[in-house]
């Protein structure tokens, strides 16, 4: 079914496909849950533990036994993609060459600088419309500093990132603990911040240096002989066309902190801070009550913060780990499925380009120089 046809369908049911239902899959499955008219009609999850889990959340849906087989039921409207990091490429192209649906696919785009040939293929091919995932910018305190920014800093001329958080979870295979298969750290976790740059300062990079590697994390452990090669913090900074530069901290061995994220943005008239906690679960319950997201708007003149808290529905909270992005994410996708909403939000050139600030600062940290992203790009 055509997404023109899907527009004049009123309120039918929307059915789901979903590729890959491991801890982030299981979340999505929580999320669609909680909208109304969605069912999901297929799924495919090789992993006969992450099936289990998954059909708590899904009972009514096909588990099959292939991507082919997914497609061939004809009950689904569009797809959503939850795989491994390195199955995104293969797994569009096979979309591609059988039943080309809407897709919402999780970040990152893709996983090695070898596949943007392949990305670039698929982008002028593929009739439908693709949404990357990209849940932190529909974390409601980072909305809230989006949408105020521009009013409260009177421009932004520097914004800063901070994530201090948890090491990477346990994951099927262990596939999370290597370059290869997640596109390294300031790629598959930090497509969100470098995403979040360029949506707040409307503008590209043009140079980023990087400092980073692997301090803590995962240095004891070993998977069929293979150490784990992934960084675990780093400092980015990135210059933009528009002349403004940003910055991104990241360290993931502090989960003892409050707040997971810290996001600044600072102009001629002020500065407009987002806070947003860490997963709930995570937050010891001997502590009291979890920090509550917050906002905070400090004007130049007159000087005075105001902090502002951001509260999040329980129920969000509850569907993941993501401050109830994941739900406000699906109800946009929805709405481009039905035909309400003409474009997604984050197309496949901002998933490209988050990936290729990742490979740039993984490089910048490498090499110890500056990576001019021009040239970057233009070696690929």
């Amino acid at each position: 079914m055509t997404v023109d046809t899907l527009a004049h369908s009123g309120t039918r049911t929307i059915t789901y496909g979903v590729i890959g239902c491991g801890m982030m899959g299981q979340e999505h499955l929580r999320n669609i849950a909680l909208l109304d008219n969605t069912a999901v009609g297929a799924i495919f999850e090789p992993d006969a533990e992450m099936r289990a889990h998954a059909r708590q959340f899904a009972p009514d849906a096909q588990f099959v036994d292939s991507i082919e087989a997914l497609l061939d039921v004809p009950e689904v409207d569009c797809l959503l993609i939850a795989s491994p990091n390195f199955r995104h490429v293969e797994q569009l192209q096979q979309i591609a060459a059988k039943r080309p649906l809407p897709v919402l696919v999780e970040k990152p785009l893709f996983t090695d600088p070898a596949h943007v040939a392949a990305i670039d293929a698929f982008v002028d091919g593929y009739p439908a419309p693709v949404w990357v995932a990209m849940e932190y910018r529909y974390m409601p305190p980072v909305a809230k500093l989006l949408e105020d920014a521009e009013d409260v800093t009177g421009g932004i001329k520097m914004l800063t990132i901070r994530e201090h958080r948890f090491p990477f979870l346990d994951k099927v295979g262990a596939w999370n603990r290597f370059n290869r298969y997640t596109g390294g750290t300031f790629v598959e976790k930090c497509c969100h911040f470098f995403d979040l740059m360029r949506l707040a300062l409307k503008s590209n990079p043009v140079r980023i240096m990087a400092m980073g590697g692997q301090a803590t994390n995962h240095m004891d452990e070993t998977y069929a002989g293979e150490a784990p090669d992934i960084f675990d913090h780093g400092y980015v900074m990135v210059e933009f066309e528009s002349g403004v530069r940003a910055m991104l901290e990241l360290c993931m061995f502090a989960e003892g902190s409050r707040y997971q994220e810290e996001i600044s943005a600072v102009g001629p008239k002020g500065k407009i801070e987002a806070l947003v906690p860490g997963p709930g679960r995570f937050w010891p319950a001997s502590l009291g009550p979890a920090p509550l997201p917050q906002v905070i708007v400090s004007p130049r003149d007159p000087k005075g913060p105001e902090v502002r808290d951001i509260p999040v529905d329980p129920t969000l909270l509850e569907a993941g780990d993501h401050n109830g992005s994941t739900f406000y994410q699906h109800k946009g996708f929805l709405e481009l499925v039905r035909g309400a909403k003409a474009t997604p939000d984050v197309t496949l050139a901002d998933g490209k380009w988050a990936v290729l600030m990742g490979f740039a600062a993984q490089r910048s940290m490498v090499e110890g120089r500056a990576v001019d992203l021009d040239e970057y790009a233009a070696a690929l």
